[in-house]
């Protein structure tokens, strides 16, 4: 490709700064202060940078506003692993209330824990 000669995109670019017709007859016929034509440019420079800038914070909000949804989804989960884990403690706390009534029927009924021990069947191991 020649190095020399713009391509469509750059055209487009170039036209896209170019004044209009109404602006060219606007800068000719300018009999004014040309140093506070600068200061418009300063302007519109600023214009274009603080256009950058609110774009850069809204893609920013945009990125917050998901991660605010994925803390709000680890936070649920959070919660319901909490509820998980107090059902589980509850169970498990019948389960031992449970152990030790069977357990203190066996020893009314003369269950010892040594004779229990020495006479398991092997699949109890």
């Amino acid at each position: 490709m020649d190095d020399t000669v713009l391509d469509v995109d750059q055209v487009e670019n170039l036209i896209k700064f170019c004044p209009t017709k109404e602006e060219m007859e606007l800068l000719k016929n300018y009999t004014g202060d040309k140093e506070s034509l600068e200061k418009c440019e300063q302007v519109s420079e600023f214009k274009r940078s603080l256009n950058t800038v609110n774009s850069a914070c809204n893609e920013a909000k945009k990125l917050a506003s998901q991660y605010q949804k994925e803390a709000d989804k680890c936070n649920s989960g959070m919660e319901t692993c909490e509820e998980v884990r107090e059902k589980a403690e509850e169970a498990l706390s019948a389960q031992m209330k449970l152990t030790a009534m069977w357990e203190l029927r066996a020893r009314q009924k003369g269950w010892r824990e040594k004779v229990a021990k020495s006479n398991a069947f092997p699949y109890f191991i």
